[in-house]
């Protein structure tokens, strides 16, 4: 089920509410069926998937600290068995295609391919979370799990199940174990989250989403001003609606007394790629860090082997993201970025406050050709975006808004969404601290008034519209 949609509103108060009146003992059991329902509300076949990369991952655990010297290889079948299910469902239709196309160049013909595997939902975020987990026990920085009610509830823990974030068992699976319970900042701090989550997901990254479909609707014949728009406001779009999703998902858990990991940190306030990336998506980048970046060697053997490790790293990760070339070329360009960023940055930083703000609006204009190639469906289209981006200058700006669909009321609404998205870091603070005074209180209140009116604004647009969309991510 989807956290825009009614059945989780209806779901999420339930869920809350006996788990807060549940006996300690019997709360895994809540908490697991309650999971596994909110899975298998998509489709409960998919279940079985899940079941299996849980008891793989549990038991090979086990057997590592009951047999050590069998360690390397019960981690080489735990990675074989997971990574396998994931490159199967994930990547076979993308390396049969891939085979099929290069097969038909080569000899001339045109056959074309049949089989369509789905995607499970959230596949590739469950399969990083319990290889973090057997590595973890593998390496010896975590002690395996005994108990197998609640290892399956750290795998399937419904409020990060499906996007994230990508939870060490050292932080999560200690946290439901506890007995901890909400108490009265843990439900102000979750349904702060949850209003700001839902601000980014409705109010922004939907009403954006409508102006850049537009322009990929018909990318041949965009001025190079609608490309260029697009490109920024999909860059937006694509943070609050991940980042929106995460909100949710951290103001889900603490309602329940449990803390995940903040997966964005003000990333667009960033200076330079390296420091974009320690703020985007940042459970993943830690991920691939600690499991694979640095056993490659990190930057511990020289220049040109940190960036290997850089563009293999990247180049992996952008084939997490999806199946496809746009992807990786994707993944290579923000590896080129950050490599360049290593190689020639300064130790010595202005910080004018006119120089940070060049710096930062500088960063967004450079990340927005990674924007273009990250949404577009094919390498043919990334091409004909950035031809439209070159030569598409002779349509005029007037004609371009008209492309996208953008009239002067639209416009202020976009620009007013925006200015209000500005505000919500505070707001939404994970750990924001007790208000000072009545000033303090009657800002939050201000603030908290404003994001509903807008919520409740911009879902208007939306359902005029009917775009109203489900998360991004959850294809990953």
């Amino acid at each position: 089920m989807s956290f825009n949609s009614l059945p989780f509103l209806i779901f999420l108060p339930v869920v809350v509410a006996v788990d807060r009146f549940m006996p300690q003992k019997y709360r895994w059991i809540w908490l697991l069926a309650s999971s596994y329902f909110f899975y298998m509300y998509w489709n409960p076949w998919l279940i079985v998937l899940l079941l299996i990369t849980t008891l793989v991952s549990y038991s090979a655990a086990l057997l590592m600290e009951r047999y050590p010297c069998r360690k390397k290889l019960l981690l080489a079948l735990t990675l074989s068995v997971c990574l396998g299910i994931l490159a199967f469902f994930k990547y076979f239709n993308f390396f049969a295609d891939t085979v099929l196309t290069v097969s038909n160049f080569l000899t001339g013909r045109s056959d074309s391919f049949f089989i369509d595997i789905l995607l499970p939902i959230g596949i590739s975020f469950y399969t990083f979370q319990t290889l973090s987990y057997v590595i973890d026990v593998y390496r010896g920085d975590f002690k395996a799990e005994r108990h197998l009610g609640w290892y399956a509830l750290f795998v399937v823990y419904f409020p990060q199940l499906v996007a994230g974030p990508i939870e060490p068992p050292g932080k999560l699976l200690p946290q439901l174990k506890s007995e901890r319970r909400a108490d009265a900042e843990d439900i102000r701090a979750g349904i702060r989250l949850l209003l700001c989550g839902f601000f980014r997901k409705c109010a922004v990254a939907d009403l954006l989403g409508i102006y850049v479909n537009k322009v990929y609707a018909n990318t041949s014949e965009a001025g190079a001003f609608a490309v260029l728009c697009a490109g920024a406001m999909f860059c937006l779009q694509i943070y609050c609606d991940f980042a929106g999703y995460s909100e949710i998902a951290a103001g889900s858990a603490r309602l329940m007394g449990i803390r995940l990991t903040r997966n964005f940190d003000r990333p667009y306030t960033s200076q330079s790629p390296s420091e974009y990336f320690r703020r985007w998506h940042i459970s993943l980048n830690r991920w691939f860090t600690q499991y694979l970046y640095i056993p490659l060697g990190g930057s511990r053997r020289g220049k040109w082997c940190r960036m290997l490790n850089t563009l293999i790293v990247f180049a992996l990760c952008g084939l997490w993201h999806g199946a496809s070339w746009t992807y990786v070329l994707w993944g290579l360009y923000s590896a080129a970025c950050v490599i360049l960023d290593s190689t020639f940055k300064r130790n010595i930083r202005n910080e004018r406050p006119l120089a940070v703000l060049t710096r930062r609006v500088l960063m967004f204009i450079f990340y927005i050709p990674a924007g273009l190639m990250f949404r577009a469906s094919s390498v043919g289209e990334i091409g004909v975006i950035f031809s439209r981006l070159i030569f598409g200058w002779e349509t005029g700006i007037d004609v371009s808004f008209s492309q996208m669909g953008i009239n002067g009321l639209t416009l202020a609404l976009i620009l007013l969404t925006i200015t209000a998205m500005a505000r919500l870091y505070d707001w939404g603070n994970y750990d924001l601290p007790p208000a000072k005074d009545d000033t303090d209180t009657a800002r939050r209140v201000l603030s908290a008034a404003l994001i509903i009116t807008i919520i409740a604004i911009s879902w208007l647009a939306l359902l005029e519209t009917e775009a109203a969309a489900g998360f991004a991510y959850f294809q990953f």
